[in-house]
């Protein structure tokens, strides 16, 4: 058979391919192999045999083939055969011995004989060590061996940044801190015309600065655009309606308790595109938070029919949610045992994510174990320094241990730390704040944050009882009064300001009426 025949022949198995007619493409690649016995053709018959899910014909095919231990591509290839396979320590094996630092630095490999044999020079391939690092990433996770899993998604990244999926991995796994992300990133070598990718990237690891760099990197990436050759400029494209970056921004919002507006953007998104997940986790957390079951239970109904084998502990154990809601959902009925070993299971699979040590400090706050649940809340500051809520729990421990100064300047910096303007969500904290002055006999600064805790929600029964009680210390009982009437038109039944509310106006009498006060 001539060579342009053979050629053609080509050219059928990779449009075979490309139609997804993967069993005319084993039967045509097998023939040109057989004809040609060229290492490009061998394995361009393995790949068709991969993609037609005959992993164990493709392995033997690579693995009888000479060239295996010195092509990459075969290399790589045998390996994904046995990834399929699920077995994991020939995988490993297969992809030979090298070893990775801290700083995903790949070295003492033995593969410096090896080649690689690319048919066809694309511009713009993603570097093989990079596939193959990730690829040992995969393995290790899946024995369980997080932490090299998560030395060798890093070597990924690093050995070519646009391996996204060795980012996603580190990134949902929650297998970095704050730091480490931020670290990893400004480490990477993007090249001159990926600065729309590191900027997009920065978008994607956890969001705690404060609200005008974050949206200062929304806009960055918005402004990136692509002219199309035709001069007319309704042909110029942007990623400002990207569904990824709109995702990104929603977790933003959620994050800084925006719920309404988290919630009406995944409400557009999920009309574009109704199957983008992480969209849709988003789209349900901000559901929660404003208490719309109906949408929850729909979306939940559509979960489990399109996604039956995901998200859930038993089917996908690297799921950080629902290892914390599984925790949440015993700490809600007061079950501490098994909340305690949601959130402990999740902390050991997640090292990168503060929220399950978080939640095992607030777990031993509600037993009373302050000091067990401060170390864990300081623990939990060190995984994720810029997260306010781990200073807010700080100042509540410290608030219980009768420590009203420590607790004062937890507050102080939690209110710091809020990335966007004050909106209802940190109403509690403000306060708190207001508390601890109080016990400080700080009366002024207490009122301060109480009034302002009103500007946040004017609904808030601790917020008017505060108030009342400091006004009653300061001797103030026709102010005391007032707000003792408003606190109790919020809960007629509370015994503190029923019983207090008595005293005032026993005090008011015993002192006659306030000088202070003016009668028009």
């Amino acid at each position: 058979m001539r060579e342009e025949e053979i050629e053609k022949l080509r050219g059928v198995v990779r449009d075979c391919v490309s139609k997804h007619l993967y069993s005319s493409a084993i039967f045509f690649a097998d023939k040109v192999a057989a004809l040609t016995n060229d290492p490009a053709d061998v394995y361009m018959q393995a790949q068709a045999l991969f993609l037609g899910r005959h992993y164990r014909r493709a392995f033997h095919l690579l693995n009888a083939s000479k060239i295996v231990l010195r092509d990459l591509r075969f290399h790589y290839l045998a390996a994904k055969c046995l990834e399929e396979l699920k077995e994991w320590e020939q995988c490993l094996s297969m992809l030979g011995d090298a070893k990775v630092d801290e700083d995903g630095n790949v070295y003492d490999t033995k593969d410096s004989n090896v080649m690689y044999l690319d048919k066809d020079g694309e511009d713009r391939e993603i570097n093989i060590s990079s596939a193959i690092c990730f690829l040992r990433g995969k393995a290790y996770e899946a024995l369980e061996n997080r932490a090299q899993a998560r030395l060798w998604y890093k070597a990924a990244i690093k050995a070519d940044p646009l391996c996204y999926e060795a980012l996603e991995c580190l990134i949902e796994n929650h297998m970095l801190t704050c730091e480490l992300e931020t670290s990893l990133l400004s480490s990477l070598e993007f090249g001159s015309e990926d600065g729309w990718l590191s900027s997009f990237y920065s978008c994607l690891i956890k969001k705690y600065d404060k609200e005008n760099v974050v949206e200062a990197k929304f806009r960055e990436i918005e402004k990136e655009k692509c002219d199309s050759v035709h001069s007319s400029s309704s042909f110029s494209h942007s990623l400002k309606n990207n569904t990824d970056l709109l995702a990104c921004k929603a977790e933003y919002y959620h994050q800084c308790g925006e719920y309404q507006k988290c919630f009406e953007l995944t409400s557009v998104l999920l009309e574009k595109d109704p199957f983008h997940l992480k969209c849709t986790f988003v789209h349900l957390a901000a559901a929660m938070e404003l208490g719309h079951s109906n949408e929850l239970y729909l979306m939940a109904c559509n979960l489990v029919e399109d996604y039956p084998q995901n998200k859930a502990t038993n089917l996908d154990g690297t799921f950080a949610p629902a290892w914390i809601g599984y925790g949440n959902a015993f700490a809600a009925q007061e079950e501490g045992d098994q909340a305690m070993l949601g959130y402990r299971t999740a902390a050991r699979l997640f090292p990168g994510c503060h929220l399950p040590t978080l939640y095992i400090g607030m777990e031993y706050m509600r037993t009373h174990s302050f000091k067990l649940a401060e170390q864990f809340f300081m623990q939990a500051k060190t995984i994720c320094p810029s997260d306010p809520l781990v200073y807010n729990e700080l100042g509540v421990v410290a608030y219980h241990m009768k420590e009203y100064n420590k607790a004062v300047w937890w507050f102080e910096k939690t209110l710091a730390h809020i990335p966007s303007s004050l909106s209802e969500m940190w109403e509690p904290t403000v306060v708190n704040l207001a508390h601890a002055y109080r016990k400080l006999k700080m009366y002024h600064e207490a009122i301060s944050c109480y009034e302002r805790a009103l500007t946040l929600s004017n609904r808030s029964l601790s917020t008017y009882a505060g108030l009342a009680y400091t006004y009653h210390l300061q001797d103030n009982f026709s102010a005391a009064i007032t707000y003792y009437h408003k606190a109790l038109w919020l809960k007629p039944d509370d015994q503190f300001c029923t019983e207090m509310l008595s005293l005032a106006l026993v005090d008011e009498g015993r002192h006659g009426i306030d000088p202070k006060i003016e009668f028009q």
